[in-house]
Order: structure tokens, then C-alpha cells, then sequence
């Protein structure tokens, strides 16, 4: 790996080009400031262009498209037998995220942002060390760490073995096993599971919980997990995944469920049991930065760490890791680092699941209402009443309000 010798000065770096990262930068210098990017991988963009929410909604489109041209035939539309080049969506999946990835080099660019491709680590409350850049590290002023997340592996005996998909290895779409277990049933586990489902994989997900999708509200995950059923091969709930081996050509999971022990043989294994903050080769200790015991760095309203000059965003903070919260986050931090009363005070942030049919909700929650002792008044639309929906052929499902039952507000 090429060291550079010198240090090089900075008035605010950035670590990481994810949609946290990138905007933090672009913000600080529309604001006037000196900014460089450190970023390890050659693309920017971060997870979510690169292997989130982009690749994932790219597929989750073709599949949806298949899925029409399938059910056409109820309305009089004829189209013949619809079939589906993974090579060739593969290929239209990658122009996407290279698009996207070249517009975000490009608006660095324009700013005047100087981007470095390097491995960063804090040796220092004011300095970095670096490693593959020509410059040995950076002096700096503020910082600002974005370094997202990366998938949780399994931890169970055999959950490290090579070949056990990460969500970022199912997005790549190497091939499509005849049988994948999906281990997880959270958003990202049957948003995939249904991709795959329609590319024509015989899917099988085995969630820990009583029901998928824990963190939104069970009338709306209900009306999802009935289509869902329908499309996978099975659904098992309660199910703990306690083992898994290479069997051949296969593998053999063992799960427990119902105090029973079962074997499950599958071609591919999905790993979708959550994701861990990027924060443990930063050399947080150095400066003096508060980390969790989750790995998460401990911040305030304004973005702060507990080293003054050192501000966090995105998934190395608590909270949901969604892009959109990341970038929010970015654009607080830039901010304030440049004297504007900025916060991170958002009552809601939106969320959406990109299943069929999709959920999404803002605000309150009836689950989290229901945590906290708050009473509310809950109005419900079925969507079999809505003239749009029957157009669509799409009634399942509805629209919730909760409000509060005195004043009214929502």
C-alpha cells in the first residue's frame, strides 16, 4: 500500500462519501469552507448508492415490472410470456449507480472539494493518519465522521463461513440459487427475499420474531405479509437460525422453532439480521470521541461529539439509518461548524419499506404510541374504498392518521 510522507492542512475533513458525507462537504463549502474528502473506495457515493438503497430499488423495480406484465392479462393487456436477463439487469443496475456516482464526484468538483482515496484514522483530536494516499495524513480544524455501516454477520456456528451472502452480495446479482434462506425478516430481508422470489428463487424466511417487519405497526405489516406469502415459499416465524454448514454443493441450516429443531437445505444463505456502525478502525480513542455499547458515536442535537472539534452523522450514530436522516445530519454539522444555529430537531422522519405492496410512515407510530403511554385517536382508510386504488387493481392495504384526541393534531 503507497504512504505518502507529508501531512497535508485542512479546515474541515470529511470521512466518508456516503449521502451523510457528500452533502456535509458540499454544504461546508457552499458556506466557505476549506473542505477534503476522505473517502477508502474508489466510487463515492456510499453504501446506499453502492450497495443500498440504489442497486436495491433498481431490482425491486424490474421485479415489479415482471410482476405487471404478469398480471396484465387481468385487464385485457396480452404481452406473452414474460421473461427476465439477469445479465442484462445486472448491467442496467450498475449504469444506475455509476451515473449517480459520477454526478456526485462532479458536484464535489464543482465546489471545490478535495477528495482523497485513502483509509482514514484519527491519531490525534486534530489529525489523521492515512493509509494508500500520497499524503501521510491530514492536520485539521473540524471533522466530520460518516463512515456509515456494514452488514451484521451471522453469529452462529458457521455464520462466517465463505460464501454466506451479505445483502451487499445478493445485490450484485451473480446468480439466482433455485433455493435461498433468508435470515431476518426486517425490512432489507424481505425487500430481497421478494426480489429474488420474482427472479424466480424458491425463498424461505426464517425471522426471529413473531412477525416480520417488528419496528412498524402490525395492521399495516399485515396487509403486506399476506402478499408476501403468497410470493415466497414460506414464511417461518419464532425461528432461530442456531447453525449453519456447507453440505457440497449446498448448504444445511439448523433452526430451532416451536422447541422443535428442524433442517433446512438451501442452494444460497442470505444474512439480513441487521447493520453495525463503521466505527471500529477509526481510532476513536485518540480522539477522545464516545462511543456506545452498541459502537455508536454519541452525539448531541447539533451534531457534536464529545471532542468539541469532532462532529458524527448518519449510521455511526443512534438512531434509524436511513439516508435522508444521514443527510439532514450533514447538512446540521456543516452548519454549525460554519456559526449558524443549526439542529438536528426533525420531529419526523420518514421511512419507507419497499415491499409489495410498500409501507411507509412518519411521526408516531401506533407501536410507539403504545411504548410511550401516549393515548391517541386513530382515523383508518381502507384503500378498497379509494377510487385510485380500484383503478390500479391495487386495493389491499390503507391509510392511517393518529392524532391527539383533544386537539386534533396529528
Amino acid at each position: 500500500m503507497v504512504m505518502g510522507s507529508i501531512k497535508q492542512e485542512a479546515e474541515v475533513v470529511v470521512i466518508g462519501a456516503g449521502p451523510g458525507g457528500y452533502v456535509a462537504a458540499i454544504r461546508a463549502a457552499d458556506l466557505g469552507k476549506e473542505v477534503v474528502l476522505v473517502e477508502q473506495r474508489e466510487q463515492l457515493g456510499g453504501v446506499c448508492l453502492l450497495e443500498g438503497c440504489i442497486p436495491s430499488k433498481t431490482l425491486i423495480h424490474a421485479v415489479e415490472l415482471l410482476h405487471e406484465a404478469e398480471e396484465a392479462e387481468k385487464i385485457g393487456i396480452s404481452v406473452g410470456p414474460a421473461t427476465l436477463d439477469t445479465v442484462r439487469l445486472a448491467a442496467w443496475k450498475n449504469e444506475v449507480v455509476g451515473g449517480l456516482s459520477n454526478g456526485v464526484a462532479t458536484l464535489l468538483k464543482k465546489r471545490g472539494v478535495d477528495v482523497i482515496r485513502a483509509r482514514a484514522r484519527f491519531d490525534s483530536p486534530t489529525s489523521l493518519a492515512l493509509e494508500g494516499a500520497d499524503v501521510a495524513g491530514i492536520q485539521f480544524r473540524q471533522a466530520i465522521i460518516a463512515t456509515g455501516s456494514s452488514p451484521r454477520a451471522l453469529g452462529v456456528p458457521g455464520g462466517d463461513l465463505e460464501g454466506i451472502w451479505s445483502s451487499d452480495d445478493a445485490l450484485e446479482l451473480r446468480e439466482v440459487p433455485g433455493r435461498l434462506l433468508v435470515v431476518g425478516g426486517g425490512y432489507i430481508g424481505m425487500e430481497l427475499g421478494l426480489v429474488y422470489a420474482g427472479l424466480g428463487s424458491q425463498v424461505t424466511v426464517a425471522e426471529f420474531q413473531d412477525r416480520v417487519l417488528a419496528g412498524a405497526d402490525k395492521d399495516l405489516v399485515r396487509v403486506m405479509a399476506k402478499q408476501a406469502e403468497k410470493r415466497l415459499t414460506r414464511i417461518l416465524y419464532d425461528a432461530k437460525v442456531t447453525e449453519v454448514a456447507r453440505d457440497g454443493d449446498h448448504w444445511v441450516a439448523t433452526l430451532e422453532q416451536g422447541g422443535e429443531r428442524q433442517l433446512i437445505e438451501t442452494d444460497a444463505v442470505l444474512a439480513c439480521i441487521g447493520r453495525t456502525p463503521n466505527t471500529q478502525e477509526l481510532g476513536l480513542h485518540h480522539a477522545g470521541v464516545e462511543v456506545n455499547k452498541g459502537g455508536f458515536i454519541v452525539t448531541d442535537e447539533r451534531c457534536r461529539t464529545s471532542s468539541a472539534n469532532i462532529y458524527a452523522i448518519g449510521d455511526v450514530t443512534p438512531g434509524p439509518m436511513l439516508a435522508h436522516k444521514a443527510s439532514r445530519e450533514g447538512k446540521v454539522a456543516a452548519e454549525v461548524i460554519a456559526g449558524q444555529k443549526s439542529a438536528f430537531d426533525n420531529r419526523a422522519i420518514p421511512a419507507v419499506v419497499y415491499t409489495d405492496p410498500e409501507i411507509a410512515w412518519t411521526g408516531l407510530t401506533e407501536r410507539e404510541a403504545e411504548d410511550q403511554g401516549i393515548e391517541v385517536r386513530i382515523g383508518r382508510f381502507p384503500l378498497r374504498a379509494l377510487g385510485r386504488a380500484r383503478t390500479l387493481g391495487r386495493t389491499d392495504g390503507l391509510v392511517k392518521v393518529l392524532s391527539d384526541p383533544d386537539t386534533r393534531l396529528i
